[in-house]
Formats: structure tokens, sequence, C-alpha cells
């Protein structure tokens, strides 16, 4: 059994060229899990595996982020089979802003009669959500205001962080050394966002050497970053992850 994520895009918000930064968890080539749904991240999702996501993880409600779900309502509420299967996973502190981000707008079809997450299946959590039998647990990040930005991890096999500033206690916290850290970075932090220098400063050559970064600015920025020794996703690239790790007793 072979395991990967599928980096359908690894941009930052103004980097349109390098596609909305969203994954695929892979199984055995297949799709288990998106992460993240911007605004190209569905016709390069049904490019790579013809038919919609069954299952998608929000990190948190940027548009760069979620722009792609009026996109996937639509594909979903049209076609019989396929309305109200798709698990749209969100932490629960999340649903308020996702709702007033894509789902408030009055009259989700200019028809009417239609209430926009009957084309879904809504599934709040808090620590974490079972998929297809295997364990997700979910972290807050450190992205513009507290509570509103969660990363995801598989133990054995990756994490996740979603936008963040550095949070090198909880990823300490979150691998056991063999874990893939896909990691937002750029070439220079803000305060919602990691830079290289933050990388530098913050975060021990233990963690430093499972990072593979992703939401960076410009192909320039993604071989700067490459030449300090930091292996980037580039866009379309499928990772190789380590099998994970069986659920712990205690998950769930």
């Amino acid at each position: 059994m072979n395991w990967h994520l599928h980096f359908l895009g690894v941009g930052a918000a103004h980097a349109v060229e390098l596609g909305s930064s969203a994954v695929v968890l892979e199984r055995d080539d297949e799709p288990v899990l998106l992460i993240d749904c911007g605004a190209d991240t569905l016709d390069r999702y049904m490019a790579a595996y013809g038919a919609p996501p069954r299952a998608l993880f929000i990190t948190h409600t940027h548009m760069d982020h979620v722009a792609g779900l009026e996109r996937l309502f639509i594909r979903l509420w049209f076609d019989p089979v396929l309305r109200g299967q798709t698990k749209v996973f969100v932490h629960a502190a999340l649903v308020p802003w996702l709702q007033a981000r894509v789902a408030d707008y009055p009259g989700a079809l200019a028809e009417g009669g239609v209430n926009y997450w009957e084309a879904f299946r809504l599934l709040p959590f808090t620590r974490g959500f079972w998929l297809d039998g295997l364990w997700f647990d979910v972290f807050a990040t450190r992205h513009h205001v507290p509570g509103t930005s969660y990363g995801l991890a598989l133990e054995g096999s990756f994490v996740y962080t979603g936008d963040t500033r550095p949070i090198p206690e909880v990823l300490a916290h979150r691998t056991g050394g063999d874990e893939v850290i896909a990691h937002d970075c750029s070439l220079v932090g803000n305060p919602s966002h990691t830079g290289v220098e933050d990388l530098e400063r913050e975060y021990p050559d233990t963690l430093r050497r499972q990072l593979l970064l992703y939401h960076y600015g410009s192909a320039a920025d993604a071989a700067v970053l490459a030449s300090r020794g930091y292996r980037v996703a580039g866009r379309g690239e499928r990772a190789a992850l380590p099998v994970p790790a069986k659920p712990r007793a205690d998950a769930g």
C-alpha cells in the first residue's frame, strides 16, 4: 500500500500561477481526502480524478482556501447521485465563519427552494475526525485571529499546517520523527504566515528535516527556499508518505 500527498496547488493567495494551496491525501493512487478548496481547486481535482471529492477538510475560511465551494455546490446539487454525499469536515469554531463566507447569500440558487448545505454532508468536530478507518487529529494554528485556523495530522504519516506562523511546540507534539510536515512558508514572514528566517530561528534541525514547504509567492521564491536546503513542493507533485500508524486506542 502506498500513500502520497498530491499538491494540486502550492501558491500564496496572490500567486495564481502556482494554484491555490490544496492537497489530496492518496492511498494506492486513489483520493481519500481533499484539504482546502480554492477558486481553481475543483478544476485541478476533476482533471486528476475525474469526479468531485467525496471528503474535504477546511483549514480556514480565507477565500483562497474556500472560494471553490460555490462551484462544488453547483456540481453536487445538480447530480442526484452526488448530492449530499461529499463529507465536509470543519472545526466547530469555523462553522459560523464558513456559513458567512459561502452559504449566507440569499438564495443558493436563483430558482429558490434550496438549502446550501443539502448539497454536502457537513460534519463539524472539535478534536478530530474518523474517515475510512483513519483518525485525523486536528490542532489550532497561528493565523490571524485565534480559533480561526486549524492544521491536520495523520499519526505516523503527515502533518499539514495550513496557513500559520511558526508552531514548533505543536509540531514536536504531533510528530515522531518520520512524518512529512507540509508547512506554510514564504521568503519573508508576516503576522499571519511563516518566513524562512522564522523556520531557522524557531525550529530545531530535527523538525526542519521533515519539512516540505508550500504556500510561497513565486517560482523564484521556491528556488531560493530550495537553495537554503529546504524541500519545496511543486504544483502537481505527489510526495510519498510513510504508512499511517494504527489509530490509537484513545482516538476519537
